[in-house]
């Protein structure tokens, strides 16, 4: 069981500082959470599987740490094989997710890759379709880049293009590439962000492409939903990931919480892909879950 100081309400995360892209295995305590659930009484438990993704297929970008180790961790605990794309540089966040996932005894592909590489999309299809026999049921479009920068004048040209690239494009190429090897039933799910909604003037060009994340995600649900393929988005708060660390300020951090009194962890959030990806959600298509802690929004 995890100090239950970290899940109570008016917690501090620790401020720290990492380089871009952040290691979970250098962050420091607490400790994220990827297969237990934080309880109203300050402690957490395991997450309670039930089979909700046997034999299922899935694609998850940057999915060695955070949110995306979280939910390849309760695919797996769900029944689900991965395979998880991330950056050259985050390795051992990689083997780690690997070993966590195959200890629920399912398989997790590593594809290690630059996704602002438009041909590196088209190779992690190309792997998932070999691993997965032509066979692929979720693609969860999670990997993202941010920097922090007050005003327009000092954000770059090249800081904005770059954002882009990582942040949207590779949704596109990705998706375009999996759909020919998703059948009726499959799932795409988008990563979003409570900024999309509020407008977030210090993350200027993330706000903006979590944004187009949200309009991409009903353009494609009303192009797939008549061949039974559903795809929705996610749209977090703050969630204690190795982002935080490497991309934000000392007096961001100090502000990092929601109403809820605290951070979400990433198993929180990937409680809403396990959702989105299984037949729980028959019916739910073209929406955003707005798993943010208790900001309220429109949209």
């Amino acid at each position: 069981m995890t100090d239950k100081s970290q899940f109570e309400s008016g917690h501090k995360i620790p401020v720290t500082s990492q380089e871009f892209p952040g290691m979970e295995g250098k962050m420091p305590n607490p400790k994220p959470l990827f297969d237990e659930i934080p309880t109203d009484d300050g402690k957490s438990q395991k997450y309670k599987a039930a089979g909700k993704l046997q034999g299922k297929n899935a694609i998850i970008t940057g999915g060695d740490s955070g949110i995306g180790r979280a939910t390849a961790i309760l695919f797996a605990m769900e029944g689900a094989n991965s395979l998880i794309a991330y950056l050259p540089e985050e390795e051992d966040d990689a083997q780690e997710t690997k070993k966590r996932v195959e200890a629920y005894g399912q398989q997790c592909h590593l594809v290690s890759t630059d996704l602002t590489v438009r041909e590196n999309c088209k190779n992690v299809i190309d792997e998932a379709v070999k691993v997965f026999n032509k066979k692929i049921d979720i693609l969860f479009n999670n990997s993202a880049y941010q920097n922090m920068v007050e005003d327009i004048a000092d954000l770059t040209e090249d800081q904005w293009i770059h954002t882009f690239n990582t942040n949207i494009h590779p949704f596109f190429y990705l998706a375009k590439y999996a759909l020919p090897y998703m059948e009726r039933g499959s799932t795409i799910i988008n990563n979003a962000s409570i900024n999309a909604y509020i407008g977030r003037p210090d993350l200027l060009d993330y706000t903006s492409t979590k944004g187009a994340i949200i309009s991409f995600t009903r353009g494609l649900h009303n192009q797939q939903i008549g061949k039974g393929i559903r795809v929705n988005a996610i749209a977090p708060g703050p969630v204690w990931t190795p982002l935080i660390p490497a991309t934000m300020t000392d007096d961001a951090q100090k502000q990092f919480t929601a109403p809820m009194g605290r951070p979400a962890q990433p198993s929180e959030i990937a409680t809403c892909v396990v959702f989105l990806a299984s037949a729980d959600s028959s019916c739910v298509s073209g929406q955003t879950i707005h798993c943010n802690g208790g900001t309220i929004v429109n949209g």
